[in-house]
């Protein structure tokens, strides 16, 4: 089932790409494994998926310690906080969360370090959460306060801006939430113009109820968990 599921996914991110006329291979999908067990998610990595998403700090870092194989990329897409940066900082391919300048400032600090342990580790990627529904339960900064932290988080030098992220609301339709993926990538345009330090070549957006609308909207990453992994049960 899981083989079936993981083909369907791809199936269905080839065709919104090719509805819009952009190529598959310009999007990553990242399976999100948080509460997962190991199992599944050597499964998945055997049967092709590459990238894997993790919302809890403590248990993302298990299973990178237990599993990395060659070409594994773990992403942090949860909350990170100040006191986890340590922690978060060299160990994950790309932070997809940073929500703050506080935040951002804490996880170069951090990367300044690894580099110093490791000189082959030059900077940390990351991705500017935004919250661009102004949900009051989601984080992220505002859409308005962005361009500001993004220039003063692209000087931070062991960090790599590498675009933005979003969590959509929860709709019954999914073309609902179009103008929320239209408007992150709108807001991305706008910081590739204005601050061209950073190539702002990345998009997550996109879950398992939202990904192809996101897709269409120019999405470069989506992070699918349900339509991977099936339903969570009541303790996920």
């Amino acid at each position: 089932m899981l083989t079936e599921n993981i083909t369907e996914v791809r199936k269905q991110i080839a065709a919104a790409a090719q509805r819009v006329g952009r190529s598959p291979a310009e999007i990553t999908l990242v399976a999100v494994s948080k509460t997962k067990p190991l199992e599944l998610i050597k499964m998945a990595y055997n049967s092709g998926i590459t990238d894997f998403g993790e919302n809890r700090v403590q248990e993302a870092l298990a299973k990178i310690a237990d599993f990395h194989p060659e070409g594994i990329r773990w992403h942090m897409i949860g909350h990170v906080q100040t006191n986890k940066a340590g922690k978060v900082s060299g160990s994950f391919a790309c932070i997809h969360s940073v929500d703050s300048l506080h935040v951002a400032q804490a996880l170069n600090q951090h990367a300044e370090k690894a580099h110093q342990a490791d000189p082959t580790f030059l900077r940390q990627p990351v991705l500017l959460q935004v919250n661009i529904s102004g949900e009051q339960s989601k984080e992220g900064m505002t859409a308005e306060e962005t361009p500001l932290l993004a220039r003063q988080i692209v000087t931070l030098p062991y960090l790599e801006v590498q675009g933005l992220m979003t969590v959509a609301p929860l709709v019954q339709d999914p073309e609902e939430v179009r103008p929320v993926f239209r408007r992150l990538r709108e807001l991305n345009e706008r910081l590739r113009q204005e601050i061209p330090v950073s190539l702002w070549q990345h998009l997550s957006m996109g879950m398992t109820d939202d990904y192809r609308i996101a897709i269409e909207e120019g999405a470069t990453i989506v992070r699918v968990g349900r339509a991977i992994f099936g339903e969570r049960t009541k303790k996920d």
